[in-house]
């Protein structure tokens, strides 16, 4: 009986000295603490537009594209940096009818190049009182841009928009971000107002 006793508390002994086996713990992502919404005048000359933008952005004038200059110096980005996100936008000046219907082909095209990794695409119309008409691409899945959009006054005015972020698609832990800034974009939009 005493040599079990023995032998049982080595081996009682010899089991507890074993390391534990660790799972590794899910991956978790920082809290994002989010400003209250509020707006200011976009107020720059270079664009024959204005509207509403987040006082928490600031306008990023893009003076190159691909190394060269811009087709109008009306090409910006609204840059968030407490999200290091950025909303490309866009103007062209159509001169004809013909031309018009190409910026919105274009635009279409640049929204669908996202269908490869899109769970789906939501096409919502805008039709402002003013006349101002246009497309939101509200997008699902692990895709480049969440959020897409162009405006267009149906005579010459054409503005596009996609929203980015410097950072892997992650659309889960992202989407908190893509609804805040989203609701930016919707008011920037509502507010949008051609000067000529």
């Amino acid at each position: 009986m005493r040599l079990f006793l023995i032998v049982f508390s080595g081996l009682l002994f010899i089991t507890s000295c074993e390391d534990p086996v660790l799972s590794p713990k899910p991956r978790g992502f920082p809290r994002v603490d989010f400003p209250d919404h509020a707006y200011k005048d976009f107020g720059k000359d270079f664009c024959d537009f204005d509207f509403e933008m987040p006082v928490y952005a600031q306008i990023e004038q893009d003076t190159l594209f691909f190394e060269e200059k811009p087709k109008h110096p009306c090409w910006f980005n609204i840059y968030y940096p407490q999200f290091d996100s950025r909303i490309h936008c866009s103007y062209s000046e159509a001169d004809s009818p013909e031309a018009l219907e190409g910026l919105k082909a274009d635009a279409f095209d640049l929204a669908g190049k996202h269908n490869v990794k899109a769970n789906y695409i939501d096409e919502l119309p805008i039709q402002k009182p003013d006349g101002t008409t246009g497309i939101v691409f509200d997008m699902e899945g692990p895709v480049a841009s969440p959020f897409q959009f162009y405006l267009t006054d149906g005579k010459k005015h054409f503005l596009r928009g996609a929203l980015y972020f410097n950072t892997q698609a992650k659309p889960d832990s992202l989407a908190p971000v893509t609804e805040f800034i989203k609701a930016d974009v919707m008011q920037m939009i509502n507010t949008l107002t051609w000067s000529n």
